[in-house]
């Protein structure tokens, strides 16, 4: 959102500059990644195919700066979106997190992410995860039914990496969805996220924006149950704390307000006493079976470490004022069951 041209800020209603305001993150971002490829630095990005008119203009001024631009066109491969939101810097630092690329994500909505640095062993698998959406972006190009051997991972699930994070010693592995998008020895996401609430012993704590046990995007609609079955047995079997934070007011003025897709909890991560899940996707079965997502999965014993900074990150938000308790009264889950 810039400023127009032929109206000075000073001019503009009050309304109107603070929004702008609001978009200064995004376009400082815009502005430092055209400056990226006349330095000689490679930028290679994977977006989506647009199913419908989206604006294009910030990637036609990446184009136009030098940048490589593939379009993966999902709906053709496998139903589903690209949904994931990583960046890689020389094989050797990394973002993984909820924040799509665009300016409302660094001002406007409720994200959460995680940055490595120096930390080439992790970066060097998720630039793998990359190479599979690169490949998927070229013109005509269709899933294999067997990755080539260049895409596959040592490192998974069974057999996680050991590193250690800010001193605090861990295991880690990147899991990626769907599964036609998973060489060998990468770990499906699904199956990374349950076997996180699988191995909780005393508290699950879960943000995310959509929970719905449902292939919400297929036609007819179909019941999903895999994650929902997996909390319910964590709880009753095992009297595990499970806690999902959904209902999170992200407060806003009557300009913030005016802007579309925004003030929302967009987070999408998991942490239990023993493990972090952090991931792209939203909790419904589309997200796990026809979209492309990644999730970072760490596990650390004891206090410290990412594990204990996103349970106080939780902890902080499910505490705070702006979330609410789910309405079980009768006449609200009425009304629900009335709707579906």
């Amino acid at each position: 959102m810039k400023v127009p041209a032929e109206e000075p800020a000073s001019e503009l209603p009050m309304n109107e500059i603070e929004a702008w305001k609001a978009a200064e993150k995004g376009e400082e971002v815009l502005r430092q990644l055209q400056t990226l490829a006349p330095r000689g630095v490679k930028v290679r990005i994977a977006v989506s195919k647009p199913s419908g008119p989206q604006p294009q203009a910030d990637l036609q001024a990446l184009l136009q700066s030098g940048a490589q631009v593939r379009m993966v066109d999902m709906q053709k491969l496998t139903h589903g979106v690209l949904h994931t939101k990583f960046w890689v810097v020389d094989q050797t630092h990394f973002y993984l997190g909820s924040a799509n690329m665009d300016w409302r994500s660094l001002t406007q909505v409720k994200e959460l992410g995680v940055v490595m640095y120096n930390c080439s062993c992790l970066a060097r698998d998720l630039t793998k995860i990359f190479e599979a959406y690169w490949y998927l972006g070229q013109a005509g190009s269709s899933i294999p039914s067997t990755w080539p051997r260049p895409y596959d991972t040592r490192y998974n699930q069974e057999t996680p990496m050991e590193i250690c994070l800010n001193g605090t010693p861990a295991l880690a592995y990147l899991a990626s969805a769907p599964p036609p998008l998973c060489p060998s020895g990468r770990t499906p996401d699904l199956k990374a996220l349950l076997n996180v609430v699988d191995n909780a012993r005393s508290f699950v704590y879960i943000a995310v924006m959509n929970y719905l046990p449902t292939m919400e995007f297929s036609h007819p609609h179909r019941f999903w149950p895999a994650i929902d079955d997996g909390l319910r047995r964590a709880a009753y079997e095992r009297g595990v704390k499970v806690r999902l934070l959904k209902l999170f007011v992200v407060p806003a003025d009557e300009t913030q307000a005016r802007v579309p897709y925004t003030r929302v909890n967009h987070n999408k991560y998991m942490v239990t006493e023993r493990a972090t899940y952090i991931g792209t996707s939203n909790w419904s079965g589309s997200y796990f079976t026809e979209t492309a997502g990644t999730s970072l999965l760490v596990t650390q014993n004891g206090r410290g470490g990412l594990r204990s900074q996103l349970e106080a990150v939780f902890l902080r938000d499910w505490d705070s004022p702006y979330s609410h308790d789910l309405d079980t009264s009768a006449d609200s889950v009425g009304n629900a069951c009335r709707l579906l």
